[in-house]
């Protein structure tokens, strides 16, 4: 049962949501345009703020389904394994050559699921770190982080070991973009720029 959940969870967190609704909506394919990324933030390089926010709810939907499905084939635990199997998912997707997202919205929707109120810390950190500098990367990376320590304050030890694999895994997809900000070259949103 537990590979069944895996899988499940792999296969949701597979779908890329920001390709898929790019290509419906004319913009042709997303990997050719900004930083070649398929999360939001690439998205709304295009332009279309729609498209760009359908692709934030999808992306953070499919990890909370994955929770939810995971949690109902085993009671103790599946929320939490279907969950990073959808972030990973995310972020090595099969249909993709493995090249994926860079999992924040994916691990917004895996965390509210598993515990809305440190989802909730997710999301306030990410909008207001976004409000204070203006740089994507840097509001995902701080509400990633943010997640597993609100839980170990928290007490909420069962989830612990989920969200720092996914904050862990957050930053490693990130390694571009650290580089980036300790030069002061990583682009702010809003800015044309050929990075993420």
């Amino acid at each position: 049962m537990p590979v069944l959940v895996m899988v499940i969870g792999y296969l949701l967190g597979s779908i890329p949501f920001g390709l898929v609704l790019t290509r419906l909506g004319g913009v042709g394919d997303l990997r050719a345009i900004g930083s070649g990324n398929i999360g939001a933030t690439n998205v709304l390089r295009t332009g279309r703020k729609g498209l760009a926010a359908a692709t934030l709810l999808l992306d953070g939907a499919k990890g909370a389904a994955a929770v939810f499905i995971g949690g109902h084939l085993i009671p103790d635990g599946g929320a939490a394994i279907g969950g990073v199997w959808a972030f990973i998912g995310h972020l090595y997707p099969l249909w993709l050559r493995f090249m994926g997202g860079k999992g924040v919205a994916t691990m917004l929707g895996v965390t509210l699921a598993l515990y809305w109120p440190i989802g909730l810390i997710f999301a306030g950190v990410w909008i207001a770190m976004l409000a204070l500098t203006r740089i994507s990367s840097a509001s995902g990376m701080s509400a990633a982080i943010a997640a597993p320590v609100a839980a170990f304050l928290m007490g909420e030890r069962v989830i612990l070991p989920a969200l720092c694999a996914m904050a862990a895994l957050v930053l490693w997809k990130h390694r571009p973009n650290i580089a980036r900000l300790l030069n002061g070259t990583e682009p702010r949103v809003g800015k044309k720029s050929s990075a993420e």
